[in-house]
């Protein structure tokens, strides 16, 4: 008996040995964003549930708390198994992630704007969620368009098209100053993308050839900003009134001082802050030489520390959340951002399940294929926000010449690599 005894107590030490070395906690870090994070809580169940060996703990900080968690702890190497991070911030980090083990996702499924950013050195340390987009469409007000005569929805075939109709819709006040404009792009994100795409679009670069070198003083850069400036000279928009610290795009549309805003679909969940605006639209942009081509950062996705205990776990969590259609479907509906997965936007029973949340989405999905990742810049923020807006906001509002403006963003921009 007391043989008996022994063997079954050595039995259940084996099996609690067997069972603690086969369960796994995994941490994962994330921005807080109450719809980003429901819609991860949720992959987080189901993962659990169909691994019952495997805990997940969702830990999240505010935005600007979590660049400086980080900043901090990367380097220190006590981060998460698992981060969320934004993709144009990826290459960064990649010497403290996991690389993708090969043959667990083909990376093909995803499009190439939004995988682009978590792809270093031909090595995948991430995957993402979300299409990011910043250009290629545009929020419009019906009632201002019929007030001004236009037709509604407009099919804009070309600049001229729509320059007209901006034109038609701009307004001045008594004071003589710009009441509404007809096509606010002067904001920071909003004139970066228009320069970038426009640049793309004119046949053109902003990289030199092995991408080591930015190239802004190009024919293309010059074509794109002499438009830009032609549209604050034609009256479409006042550069002074309207900037990123006055008269930003996204209030003043719908406070009605914009009848055309240049930003990007999330915009448009804005409207909640404004229960009495009416009627929206969004449309497709013209584009220069019918070449729709825009620039985009890689949006949220889910990366895996190279310090993690458990990151064959932590990398199979992070496949079924992005690549496993239904997952990527729950979570981009949850969060209202665009697809990264292409089968979502292809596939027609997913694509109007989306559309039937989101149906100004409608205009976005042909275009995502023309996206293409920003590259690998050092310092994107820096680039973007210090460099590229305030010389070509001094531009529109007749500080400097495009020449100037183009000889300088490139020397300000290349002096970011030193």
């Amino acid at each position: 008996m007391k043989k008996l005894l022994l063997v079954m107590i050595l039995l259940l030490i084996a099996v609690s040995a067997v069972s603690a070395q086969d369960t796994v906690t995994l941490r994962l870090w994330a921005h807080q964003e109450s719809a980003f994070n429901e819609g991860l809580q949720t992959i987080i169940d189901a993962y659990e549930a169909a691994h019952p060996n495997v805990s997940i703990e969702l830990e999240t900080f505010e935005y600007e708390l979590y660049i400086q968690t980080l900043q901090t702890a990367l380097p220190a190497g006590n981060e998460a198994d698992i981060l969320e991070l934004f993709g144009s911030w990826v290459c960064s980090y990649s010497d403290r992630l996991a690389p993708m083990p090969a043959g667990l996702v083909d990376t093909s499924v995803f499009y190439d704007a939004a995988l682009d950013g978590y792809t270093c050195a031909d090595n995948v340390y991430g995957l993402p969620q979300e299409f990011n987009m910043e250009y290629g469409a545009v929020l419009v007000n019906p009632a201002l368009f019929e007030a001004a005569g236009l037709t509604y929805p407009p099919a804009w075939t070309d600049w001229e098209a729509f320059i007209s109709d901006a034109k038609a819709l701009a307004q001045t006040g008594d004071n003589g100053l710009m009441s509404v404009a007809g096509y606010h792009f002067t904001n920071a994100d909003a004139i970066t993308f228009s320069f970038l795409a426009g640049i793309l679009q004119n046949g053109g670069d902003y990289w030199n050839e092995d991408r080591s070198a930015f190239t802004f003083d190009t024919d293309a850069a010059r074509a794109t900003l002499n438009q830009m400036v032609r549209m604050v000279e034609e009256g479409i928009v006042d550069p002074v009134l309207f900037n990123d610290t006055a008269n930003w795009g996204g209030n003043a549309f719908f406070t009605t001082q914009a009848a055309i805003t240049l930003i990007g679909p999330w915009a448009v969940y804005l409207r909640e802050d404004f229960p009495d605006f009416g009627e929206f639209g969004y449309v497709a942009l013209p584009s220069f030489n019918g070449d729709p081509a825009f620039a985009a950062d890689s949006g949220w996705g889910l990366a895996v520390s190279a310090n993690s205990p458990a990151a064959e776990t932590a990398w199979d969590f992070v496949a079924f959340a992005t690549a496993n259609a239904d997952n990527a479907l729950g979570w981009n509906l949850h969060s209202h951002t665009i697809p990264a997965l292409r089968s979502l936007v292809e596939d027609e029973t997913t694509r109007g399940a989306i559309l039937a949340e989101a149906p100004w989405l409608d205009s976005v999905f042909p275009l995502l294929a023309s996206g293409r990742y920003i590259g690998d810049m050092p310092d994107r923020d820096l680039v973007f926000y210090d460099i590229i807006y305030p010389y070509i906001l001094d531009t529109l509002q007749g500080v400097m010449s495009v020449d100037e403006a183009l000889i300088l963003i490139e020397e300000d921009a290349n002096a970011t690599f030193q």
